[in-house]
């Protein structure tokens, strides 16, 4: 007999089902879901957390019509799983499976493709007054978390939203979590709120006295609901002109349901309160949050166990490392991340250093803008941010930071292709948009030790320097322990060759010393993308007959762009050949695979040599010599 998970295969079918069987449904959902990620890896402890409010939307509202908007968007493999893809999460994350995110191409139930944080009350703003444009009569919800919150897009929007002549929804789900632990006044404001005396008394009341009378107890329970409605958070987001209304225990069924076909008939914006716990069903994700929001395959009977072998360092615990040492040594260092301690690697740094530590939550702008003001009184901020999220800070980084030559560090995490996650965390454009800014510089580390070295190089600058690196670990070069920094804007020669010289930024120098090998061709570790080593690449340029350069970002206006416009500007005509990722969105899949489609592996880089300057490569070298 097929279980009820097994007989929804789209919301219309979701919607047939008496009430009473919804919550037999959640559980189904909710134990699928476990086993589907720990077969796969990917987001848990947000997608634990929406079951119930994702088969409530879903049965009260007309999706696909209807608009559902999720905020970041990595909780809705619930939303997934009843839109028809159930028998397709074995393929999450994978080349060519589903999206970790709601993507529009993927299906007509993901009304908005997003990934990044704080977008869906803009977007579903649009799709209400659209609606109301065309005469249609639609519903257009945006579900946001109380991490995403904190950022000012969601506060734009609600300014926008609260004067709009339109029907929309916003459902603030509060679990007291973003990815790391929430900062900031509003979650402040909102946890005193949970936790005030009035509630905790009406609570007790309701339980201890009146629950021997049904009907007291029923008009107590509803009398504290509508407390809620009237007091602190109402006048915060009725100010804004929204209808405010909550908070209401996200996993009752019971009360979104009815709470939802209510608000349904309601004109005009309407706010939605909405308690939620990370992990809800799953005690070990209750319990860590944190560790079971993102992990990778898992035996959900035993959790995440550490693996037996150590792991090679990534090149988040280098940054990790380097910045405590460096601050040990300069009391100037302060470090600044948007909300992302754990993924940046700052965990030991809080623990150590914690006046010295800033999380600022999900506000990328204020990061970089604050960083400024902490340089402007002599202080030497590191901002610790991924390649993606550095693009919402860019007028900040022109503007406050690059205008003024400010000496801030960006440690740039993620740089270039991210594997799983997608082209929405993909860092592949920074070299471009970093480039074309005035008084900024670019390192380009090819491994962990000269990750190490050029930190401390772009530390050692009273003027910004990015340091990109990429997601994982690198070729397993070991780190010194001191602080050496490299010498600023020079790269060296790794291979001497004849016929090509290939020139290197970043950590594909050793799949293009692999190709080397079999072309007898020059390799350059060019080491900056700005500066550029003009020197050397004169100097290499005379001594070949064909250049290629190959970096893991994109090709227009990037690294290999700097190379053309130096010999150009040198009047040096030399075939060049640029490498690099191609002008289109490189999707989700294994990071390997991946690289391989761009021709970025040592193959496809000996395939793009051959093809272009096959005429050129001696494929028999006499005697090798290896520099480096």
């Amino acid at each position: 007999m097929a279980s009820l998970l097994e007989t929804i295969n789209d919301p219309a079918a979701l919607r047939k089902l008496p009430r009473a069987q919804l919550r037999a449904l959640a559980d189904e959902l909710r134990a699928f879901l476990l086993d589907s990620v720990s077969r796969t890896g990917g987001h848990l402890s947000s997608n634990l957390g929406t079951v119930e409010l994702t088969i409530a939307l879903h049965y009260v509202f007309n999706t696909p019509h209807d608009r559902l908007v999720w905020d970041v968007g990595h909780q809705t493999y619930p939303h997934k799983i009843l839109t028809g893809r159930r028998e397709r999460m074995s393929s999450l994350r994978q080349t060519g499976g589903l999206s970790g995110f709601p993507q529009r191409s993927e299906s007509d139930y993901d009304a908005f493709g997003t990934a990044h944080s704080s977008t869906s009350i803009s977007a579903a703003l649009g799709m209400a007054l659209a609606a109301r444009h065309k005469g249609e009569n639609r519903r257009a919800v945006a579900i946001i978390g109380d991490g995403a919150m904190s950022a000012g897009m969601a506060f734009e929007a609600l300014n926008n939203g609260g004067v709009a002549d339109c029907d929309l929804l916003v459902i603030l789900n509060d679990n007291d979590m973003s990815i790391s632990p929430p900062v900031g006044a509003l979650n402040r404001y909102l946890a005193q709120l949970m936790s005030g005396q009035f509630y905790a008394a009406a609570k007790n009341v309701g339980k201890n006295v009146l629950k021997v009378a049904p009907p007291l107890f029923e008009l107590a329970k509803r009398f504290e609901e509508h407390a809620k409605g009237m007091v602190v958070p109402a006048t915060l987001f009725e100010k804004f002109g929204f209808n405010y209304i909550g908070p209401i225990d996200g996993h009752d069924l019971e009360s979104l349901v009815p709470t939802l076909e209510n608000i349904r008939h309601l004109r005009g914006p309407q706010f939605l309160h909405v308690v939620t716990r990370k992990g809800q069903g799953y005690k070990l994700a209750e319990a860590d949050p944190v560790a079971y929001h993102g992990p990778g395959k898992f035996d959900p009977a035993v959790g995440i166990v550490k693996p037996a072998t150590t792991p090679k360092t990534t090149f988040t615990q280098v940054f990790g490392q380097w910045l405590c040492d460096m601050a040990e040594q300069d009391p100037r260092l302060v470090g600044i991340t948007p909300a992302m301690r754990e993924g940046s690697g700052m965990v030991e740094f809080d623990k150590r250093f914690p006046t010295r530590y800033f999380d600022v939550g999900i506000a990328e702008q204020h990061a970089v803008t604050f960083a400024a003001g902490l340089a402007c009184e002599g202080l030497k901020p590191v901002v610790a941010i991924y390649s993606t999220f550095l693009q919402r800070a860019y007028d900040q980084l022109i503007h406050d930071v690059a205008l003024q030559n400010l000496p801030v560090v960006f440690a740039l995490d993620r740089a270039g292709l991210v594997g799983a996650d997608g082209a929405t965390h993909a860092g592949a454009y920074d070299i471009p948009f970093l480039r074309c800014v005035p008084n900024v510089s670019i390192a380009c580390p090819a491994d962990e030790n000269e990750c190490r070295r050029l930190l401390t190089s772009a530390f050692e600058q009273s003027h910004p320097v990015a340091v990109r690196y990429p997601r994982g670990a690198g070729a397993g070069v070991a780190v010194d322990a001191g602080l050496q920094a490299l010498p600023f804007g020079k790269g060296e020669v790794r291979r001497e060759g004849k016929g090509v010289a290939i020139l290197v930024f970043g950590t594909l120098l050793y799949p293009a010393l692999a190709a080397a090998e079999r072309l007898n061709a020059t390799v350059a570790n060019m080491r900056w993308a700005k500066p550029l080593d003009t020197d050397l690449l004169l100097q290499v340029a005379a001594r070949h007959d064909a250049l290629v350069t190959v970096e893991e970002g994109a090709i227009m206006g990037g690294a290999g762009s700097a190379v053309a416009e130096a010999l150009h500007g040198a009047g040096v005509l030399k075939p060049l050949l640029l490498l690099g990722l191609r002008d289109e969105f490189t999707h989700h899949g294994d990071p390997a695979k991946l690289l391989a489609l761009q021709g970025l592996d040592a193959a496809g880089i000996e395939a793009s040599v051959l093809h272009r300057f096959g005429n050129l490569v001696e494929r028999t070298p006499p005697a090798l010599k290896i520099v480096g």
